[in-house]
């Protein structure tokens, strides 16, 4: 990579240590720019030093500290935007701090670039909420998912002509500044591109029940804890295995002239879909036993359906999604039981390869 530098904003997460890894791997200079709130980060964080010492910098504040930002993006060739607050329902709770955070966040960020005498390129993850819950798309009802009962939508997915349509105080923040990273494009010339992502998941993926459900349903299995579901349990998400989204991400810096100021749609597709149903009987098979499962009425914004058609990227650039759902999963749940022994038997902290 010619010993370029690269910041990652929100880079201890699960998709930027995994970003970073790739990168630092491949000889490029990174810095990580996270104020470190998420539990786990400091742990991932931990991990990276250790594999790469040298050639990684920290910068540890929020992304709103001006004189930070100025710091981190100065000298910067590209710029992979992910730091983010993730939760539709913290959202509920603290529109405020959600709004500052992905929209007041994004902005600075998009200035700071746009000061710079050479504008480093900029991949912003999105997400798929843009897209509100979907009314409109009639659902068929199986045993234990839902299915389109339209057959172009079912064998292709949703496509990036779907109307914007935002849906909760999180939707509206991600939304805003997806639109807001296309228009630097079109008003200003810079070389921005979005990922309107699906279900990321993979190592590094400390989940919860707000976000990150593929690794947080496999979590409490590994703790034979009870699993809170809202709903029931028949939404169907496409979920891309975290190796693939970082491939993609860099195919999307390498061919910026190709995809700038546009917005993909990424996941899994329709190859690799999955009820919340349909994880716990993967999970049954992978632990022996079935997760206690406890139902609680729907969230807001909840889509019962959503799969994203990934064909435009991949027209774009070549990419494919390579790792198959179940082979996916199988690594996941592995390395969360080998992870959790590991921290158990050394230094508190430590995070297993």
């Amino acid at each position: 990579m010619n010993d370029q530098r690269i910041l990652i904003t929100g880079g201890a997460g699960f998709v930027g240590t995994n970003l970073a890894d790739r990168l630092l791997s491949q000889g490029a200079r990174v810095t990580i720019l996270d104020d470190l709130s998420r539990p786990g980060v400091d742990q991932n964080l931990q991990w990276l030093r250790q594999e790469h010492d040298g050639r990684l910098s920290v910068e540890v504040a929020d992304l709103r500290d001006d004189a930070a930002l100025s710091r981190s993006v100065a000298g910067a060739s590209q710029v992979f935007h992910l730091a983010a607050q993730v939760a539709v329902t913290t959202s509920l709770v603290d529109p405020m701090n959600d709004l500052g955070v992905n929209l007041i966040g994004t902005v600075k960020l998009l200035e700071e670039i746009r000061r710079q005498d050479d504008p480093p390129s900029l991949l912003f993850t999105s997400t798929n909420k843009v897209y509100g819950s979907l009314p409109d798309v009639q659902l068929a009802e199986r045993e234990s998912s839902y299915e389109p009962a339209d057959r172009d939508i079912a064998a292709t997915g949703i496509g990036e002509d779907r109307p914007l349509s935002f849906c909760s105080p999180y939707g509206c923040s991600k939304g805003a500044a997806d639109q807001y990273v296309l228009d630097y494009s079109a008003s200003f010339g810079l070389p921005t591109v979005v990922f309107r992502m699906s279900c990321i998941y993979g190592p590094h993926q400390f989940g919860t029940e707000d976000q990150g459900w593929v690794a947080h349903f496999l979590i409490h299995a590994l703790k034979r804890r009870p699993l809170t579901i809202y709903g029931d349990g028949k939404q169907v998400r496409d979920v891309l295995f975290v190796d693939d989204l970082v491939d993609a991400m860099v195919f999307a810096q390498e061919q910026i002239d190709q995809v700038r100021g546009r917005a993909f749609n990424i996941g899994g597709g329709p190859q690799n879909t999955l009820s919340l149903l349909q994880l716990i009987d993967q999970i049954q098979d992978l632990a022996g036993t079935r997760p206690l499962l406890e139902f609680e009425d729907w969230r807001v914004g909840d889509q019962r359906y959503y799969v994203s058609d990934t064909s435009a990227f991949s027209a774009a650039t070549g990419w494919t999604q390579r790792v198959p759902l179940r082979e996916g999963i199988e690594h996941l749940y592995n390395w969360l039981r080998d992870s959790s022994r590991s921290t158990a038997g050394s230094l508190a902290g430590t995070v297993a390869r």
